[in-house]
């Protein structure tokens, strides 16, 4: 495919294309490079600021809450995403017109192009107005995944939305031929089909839990505090320290690495699915 691309226009994209890249991954070389600074009273890289990262319980503390976080609101979010991006997509007026036509994409995007602090304070705001009348879901730990959770199943319900927008209706139709009911074609079809889109759902949703701020902060209690709190705190106190790009650099390798291994498990399913005979 590339051989009927002019040369020119070859040319002309790569110009484009690579200022971009070094705009988008050169703050990140940074951070990793800053975070190699020497030890105090020495010369050269060294991995003293690790040593001391990992010595502070504070950040095993913000870590293992972050973990939490994030491990259960993406589970929840991707069993509430799948649902909904399921019934969005099956249960659809074929012939809707107007505001009908486009009521999924409207509940959808809506969501995920709210800007953050609007987000973040209309749930501080909500949580409060509960727990004054109801006094439960004071803020902490269980207001945050409650929160993560809000925000995560757009971008769960979208990825499998589009999965399944491109499906043929027949499959659907086929199943029903088959005597299968509806329980069992969701389970036996919809789920095995768009399961790369779960999975990615999945890890999509432990990166924004992951790489959330301004909804943690609002949402959370003095007893809750995540690592970008934390980070962000000590930034306010210290300034930016080697200890800092240090987490900052290990927050970014497992981003990356969530974001291999989700495009190799969509590989590996592709290959084998190609595989199958027709």
């Amino acid at each position: 495919m590339s051989k009927m691309v002019p040369r020119g226009v070859r040319n002309v994209l790569a110009g484009i294309s690579w200022p971009v890249y070094i705009l988008l991954y050169t703050p990140l070389a940074l951070v990793a490079f800053y975070s190699l600074a020497p030890a105090p009273n020495t010369t050269g890289h060294s991995v003293y600021a690790y040593g001391v990262l990992f010595h502070d319980s504070t950040v095993f503390v913000a870590l293992q809450r972050s973990l939490v976080l994030a491990l259960g609101s993406a589970t929840v979010s991707t069993i509430l995403g799948t649902l909904l991006g399921y019934g969005l997509c099956r249960f659809r007026v074929a012939n809707a017109r107007g505001l009908a036509a486009n009521l999924p994409s409207l509940i959808i995007y809506t969501p995920i192009i709210m800007p953050s602090l609007v987000f973040g304070i209309s749930e501080l705001i909500f949580f409060n107005f509960i727990h004054s009348e109801t006094g439960i879901l004071s803020a902490g730990l269980m207001t945050m995944v409650i929160a993560h959770i809000t925000f995560q199943v757009p971008y769960v319900a979208l990825t499998v939305f589009a999965r399944l927008a491109g499906l043929d209706p027949n499959l659907f139709e086929a199943s029903h031929d088959l005597y299968a009911n509806g329980i069992k074609s969701f389970f036996y079809l919809t789920v095995p089909v768009v399961q790369p889109a779960i999975i990615g759902g999945f890890l999509l949703g432990i990166t924004l839990s992951i790489d959330d701020f301004t909804i943690s902060f609002f949402t959370a209690g003095p007893g809750s505090v995540t690592l970008p709190i934390y980070i962000y705190s000590a930034v306010a106190r210290k300034g930016i320290s080697p200890e800092i790009n240090a987490l900052g650099t290990l927050m970014i390798t497992t981003v990356m690495v969530l974001a291999i291994a989700h495009f190799f498990i969509t590989r590996s399913r592709d290959r084998r699915a190609s595989l199958l005979p027709t």
